[in-house]
């Protein structure tokens, strides 16, 4: 780790869902802990800035609250970080040129306020256009599949993701809660959609696109994040 190339990186925007609601069960959901803690503390400990937003803005609702998490206990029980998520950024109002990447949280809820949030579509299209990293992991790449690059074309197509499966949507007992299924819906896009088994650690890394399959996911995507960031920082 190279403290001064850290310090020369533009902030990553770390994105939370807004959304509350697991469609008509009435469940409540919101942004999945685990997702954000984890990769927070792959970037924290390279010396690499975050920043919130959510689609909302404010405090966004939190699903997975599992203090057993170690990760989780000590950025739950710090003030800092509460404070951040309780203040978050609307995203409308972020500005691409800030941030050397975005990063999309999962949590049920991001499968219905992020797919159709023009402002996911606008800041993630200026990010990686300008040369900037996109990231998401389990539901978080809901984000990403109406997408749409300059040049017309989905930013999925022809890529190799990873995200939520089909299967482990089923196993929780939502494929028919949620808007769409989401690996489905990435592979109708164009994307080369790569599931590992349920509930196993996956993320691929396709140039400057990084996304993982679950939340056992969460900390690889931080950490392939990291990578690119410091290797880009010091090139």
């Amino acid at each position: 780790m190279n403290p001064t190339s850290a310090a020369s990186l533009k902030p990553v925007l770390f994105v939370l869902t807004s959304h509350a609601l697991k469609g008509a069960t009435g469940q409540p959901t919101g942004y999945y802990l685990g997702e954000v803690t984890h990769p927070l503390a792959e970037l924290e400990a390279a010396g690499i800035a975050v920043e919130f937003a959510s689609i909302q803005g404010g405090e966004p609702p939190v699903d997975g609250l599992d203090v057993d998490d170690a990760i989780n206990a000590r950025y739950w029980n710090d003030e800092g970080f509460r404070q951040a998520v309780r203040t978050t950024l609307k995203l409308d109002d972020a500005d691409a040129s800030r941030y050397s990447a975005i990063f999309f949280a999962g949590g049920h809820g991001a499968m219905w306020d992020f797919p159709d949030s023009a402002a996911a579509q606008r800041v993630t299209r200026e990010i990686y256009e300008s040369g900037g990293i996109v990231t998401a992991v389990c539901h978080g790449p809901a984000a990403l599949v109406n997408v749409m690059l300059s040049n017309g074309e989905y930013l999925v197509a022809g890529k190799r993701v990873s995200a939520f499966t089909d299967d482990e949507e089923r196993a929780v007992g939502l494929a028919d809660e949620v808007p769409f299924l989401l690996a489905s819906t990435l592979g109708q896009r164009g994307a080369l959609h790569q599931p590992a088994p349920d509930w196993t650690a996956k993320v691929v890394v396709d140039g400057r696109l990084i996304t993982g399959q679950n939340p056992q996911s969460a900390g690889g995507v931080g950490a392939a994040l990291r990578d690119s960031l410091l290797a880009r920082a010091s090139a």
